[in-house]
C-alpha cells in the first residue's frame, strides 16, 4: 500500500521523467484527511499581506523539500495566478527542516496544510507568540481559524486571473481533495479493493477511531475511493495547452 505526496499527479502532467507510473490507475482506497493549503509568513518581514508580496521589490524567500511538493507548487502558483514573486529555496530534508530555517531566518515562509498548521508545535507557539501569520489560504472557502485570511479565490478575483491561470489553480489545488491518499498497485483485484474500502470506511467512521484524533488535535474526513479515481482520471485528461502553462508556472 502506498500513502504518497498528493502532489505527485502534477509531476505526471508535466512529464517529469522520473515517474514511472499513471495516476489514474492506482487502486484508490480512499482519504483520511480533506484540508486546504496555506501560506505562511514571519511576522517580522514587511510581507503583511500578498500586495506587499506583488509590490516587493526583493522576493521573500520560501523552503520546500522538492518541486513536486505544497512548499513548491504553492509560492510557484501564487507567481501565475496573482502576478507575485517568490524566491523558492527547495534541497530541505522535510518539512522539520524548513520551519528550522524559518527560525533562523534563512527563508521567511513556507506553504503547507492547514491541518499541520493548526495540529501540532512549533505553530501552537508561533501563533500564541506571533512569530508567524497564515498570508494566504487556498481552499475554496475560508476557514473558520483563518477568518482573516484572504483565500487564492478571492484574489483572483481582485487581480482578473485570466481563464488559463484559474484553470492551472484548479490542477494545483486539487491536492485538497488528495490530501493523503491511501492507494494499492494497479491491477489489484476488484475482490480485495473492495474489501480495503469497505474496511477503509468502516474505521473512518469508527467512533473510538474518531474520538483518538480529535485528542491529538487533528482532523479525519473521509473521502471514498471511488471518488478519488474519478478525480485522479480527470486530473490526467487535461487539455494541451492547460499542461503548457502547468509546465511555465513550476519551470519544466
Amino acid at each position: 500500500m502506498l500513502a504518497p505526496n498528493p502532489n505527485l499527479y502534477v509531476d505526471q502532467l508535466v512529464g517529469r521523467p522520473e515517474i514511472k507510473f499513471d495516476w489514474a490507475k492506482f487502486a484508490w482506497i480512499g482519504n483520511a484527511s480533506r484540508t486546504t493549503d496555506l501560506l505562511y509568513m514571519r511576522s517580522d518581514t514587511p510581507f503583511k499581506t500578498m500586495e506587499d508580496v506583488r509590490n516587493a521589490k526583493e522576493p521573500p524567500k520560501c523552503g520546500a523539500t522538492g518541486t513536486g511538493t505544497t512548499g513548491y507548487m504553492v509560492p510557484k502558483l501564487l507567481e501565475e495566478t496573482l502576478g507575485t514573486k517568490f524566491n523558492v529555496v527547495t534541497g530541505y530534508k522535510g518539512g522539520n527542516d524548513v520551519d528550522l530555517a524559518v527560525e533562523r531566518g534563512e527563508v521567511q515562509c513556507r506553504a503547507f496544510s492547514v491541518t499541520a498548521f493548526f495540529g501540532r508545535e512549533p505553530f501552537h507557539t508561533w501563533r500564541k507568540t506571533g512569530f508567524v501569520h497564515a498570508i494566504i489560504q487556498l481552499g475554496q472557502k475560508r476557514d473558520s481559524r483563518l477568518a482573516d485570511v484572504q483565500t487564492l479565490n478571492e484574489l483572483m478575483e481582485k487581480y482578473k486571473t485570466p481563464e488559463i491561470g484559474r484553470r492551472v489553480a484548479l490542477i494545483v489545488t486539487a491536492s485538497e481533495i488528495f490530501q493523503r491518499p491511501y492507494m494499492g498497485p494497479p491491477g489489484l483485484r476488484p475482490d480485495l479493493l473492495k474489501i480495503l474500502r469497505e474496511a477503509f470506511q468502516k474505521t473512518l467512521k469508527d467512533p473510538a477511531f474518531l474520538e483518538e484524533v480529535k485528542s491529538k488535535k487533528l482532523d479525519a474526513e473521509y473521502t471514498s475511493g471511488e471518488e478519488l479515481e474519478t478525480l485522479a482520471k480527470e486530473m490526467m485528461s487535461q487539455r494541451p495547452e492547460t499542461i503548457e502553462r502547468l509546465k511555465k508556472v513550476l519551470g519544466k
